[in-house]
């Protein structure tokens, strides 16, 4: 049989038929998540990573990205849809096959392995070995958002259960992935759930989105995931998921997101870099059911992996974020940390309580994703039990701030020579009720210091000023409490901070830990 496919340059191609032959099936979540039970029931089986032809294993990073999949190979090109998927090669780092299928309302295909859908390049001298078993390494979709052709990227799944995802005029950053198991838990290595397969839903002509099925599996849990991808200014990703846990997982994490935050503003050490900021993110935002909005900013100057979490009983929406879009903050063309997008997360259905949980971890350059933020039940997930989370994602390059009101836009701190023991800290809000705010004199900064560090400490002094652009800057300084104390005597301090008029609190809550 011969499968055509539509060229980029509108010549039809009669391509060799490398998907398996249609199969009669309705393809419905209900069916994914029977396997996800059926999985969960069986011991763990894991990938067999030496499996592919031994050129795929060894492939180079350079030689990798010699490899490009067809642009007219693409999966739909044929059709009148607004989307296109392209998968990725297996070999390199990625010798876990994912198979990849394709379902319509009525049937189900098998999408194989075929060298046809390459072109290797130069590079890549010795390619001879071909297995149509060999799966791929995860896929993409593309879209149309420019008006320009169906040419732009708008998501990609790669590499365990992670994806990232693009709105228009955004370049990637951080990352989301299906599920977080034991990261950062103590005498417990993490575990990377992975996606083993998926189902790709053929779209119509004039649909606005594309639907996809997953299976993810690991050694402690195996779980269904549905997710519809809306492309725009702000791409949506609606996510449903069924997880049915094989052990007693010690540290769940939900809707995880991981990000890089080398320093910002706020860093007190400094790198030998031309750029003032490196990060993909620059704070942690919830939005708590109580109604309080809490903003905090990330920090990477203790050395040591640090772990904040923030207790609800239910959570209206939490995500990492990058606010600050001046391109003069970061300076770098290339890496456009200005237009990489934030990610808010709204679960759908009540996920009980929990709490947030940030983690930190040291680093010294910009290449390592050191950053993750994920919601973590306080049930701990039981074998044999079904759980379901569902959440819609928001890539955006808004933030978090649109109904936010006040929020926080900057972050500083810093020690005058002069003044060894006495720690400045800014915190810059904008916004909301702000506007309509004349004179510095109507507002008052409610600074308070938490935890043990509330007895060591002391606010020496407050203080409110009007700043260009909107902003309202408030500033304090951190003393210790004995007379003659020193700051480097004391711990770790947590601090809470916001702006009242009147009796009105007007701006979201800035919280922070620093080590004085």
């Amino acid at each position: 049989m011969l499968h055509p496919l539509v060229a980029s340059f509108g010549i039809v191609c009669i391509l060799p038929l490398t998907l398996q032959a249609w199969e009669r099936e309705d393809i419905r979540f209900s069916k994914i998540e029977e396997k996800a039970r059926d999985l969960a029931a069986k011991p763990y089986v894991a990938p067999n990573k030496e499996g592919l032809p031994g050129w795929m294993k060894s492939l180079s990073y350079d030689q990798y990205r010699d490899i490009r999949f067809r642009l007219d190979r693409s999966l739909w090109a044929s059709d009148q849809s607004k989307f296109r998927a392209q998968f990725f090669h297996p070999g390199y780092l990625f010798r876990e096959p994912v198979i990849m299928n394709e379902f319509t309302d009525t049937h189900q295909q098998e999408i194989r392995f075929s060298q046809d859908y390459f072109e290797y390049g130069p590079l890549v001298t010795d390619h001879a070995e071909e297995r149509g078993d060999s799966g791929y390494a995860g896929f993409k979709i593309i879209n149309d958002f420019h008006g320009k052709g169906v040419i732009d990227e708008l998501a990609v799944f790669q590499g365990a259960s992670y994806w990232r995802a693009l709105g228009k005029n955004a370049r990637y950053g951080l990352s989301a992935r299906g599920l977080a198991i034991d990261t950062g838990a103590e005498d417990k290595p993490e575990e990377f759930p992975r996606f083993t397969e998926f189902w790709l839903g053929k779209p119509k002509p004039g649909d606005s989105r594309v639907e996809l099925f997953a299976l993810l599996d690991s050694p402690s849990v195996a779980g269904a995931y549905r997710i519809f991808i809306t492309p725009g200014e702000d791409t949506i990703m609606e996510v449903r998921s069924v997880l049915f846990p094989r052990t007693v997982i010690k540290r769940f994490g939900v809707a995880p997101l991981s990000s890089m935050y080398w320093f910002g503003e706020n860093s007190k050490r400094r790198f030998d870099d031309f750029r003032p900021e490196v990060h993909d993110s620059d704070g942690l935002a919830i939005h708590m059911a109580s109604g309080e909005r809490v903003w905090r900013p990330i920090a990477n100057d203790s050395g040591r992996l640090d772990f904040s979490f923030f207790s609800a009983d239910h959570v209206k929406g939490f995500g990492l974020a990058q606010r600050d879009r001046r391109f003069a903050a970061y300076e770098d063309g290339e890496a456009a940390y200005d237009v990489r997008p934030s990610v808010w997360i709204e679960p759908t259905n009540h996920w009980g309580k929990g709490k947030v949980m940030l983690m930190e971890i040291p680093t010294v350059r910009e290449l390592d994703d050191n950053i993750v933020a994920t919601w973590v039940p306080d049930e701990a997930p039981q074998p044999g039990k079904r759980y379901e989370f569902c959440y819609k994602q928001r890539w955006t390059l808004q933030g978090d701030v649109a109904g936010a009101g006040g929020h926080v836009v900057a972050t500083r701190t810093g020690v005058h020579e002069w003044e060894p023991d006495q720690r400045t800290m800014i915190v810059e809000f904008k916004g909301g009720l702000l506007d309509a705010v004349k004179d510095p004199s109507e507002l008052k900064p409610v600074v308070e210091i938490c935890g043990d560090a509330a007895a060591k400490l002391k606010i020496k002094f407050s203080d409110v000023q009007q700043m260009e652009g909107g902003r309202w800057r408030a500033s304090f300084r951190l003393a210790p409490a004995q007379e003659g104390g020193k700051l480097s005597e004391v711990g770790p301090a947590e601090m809470r901070c916001c702006l009242k008029k009147g009796e009105d609190f007007v701006t979201e809550t800035w919280v922070y830990r620093i080590q004085p």
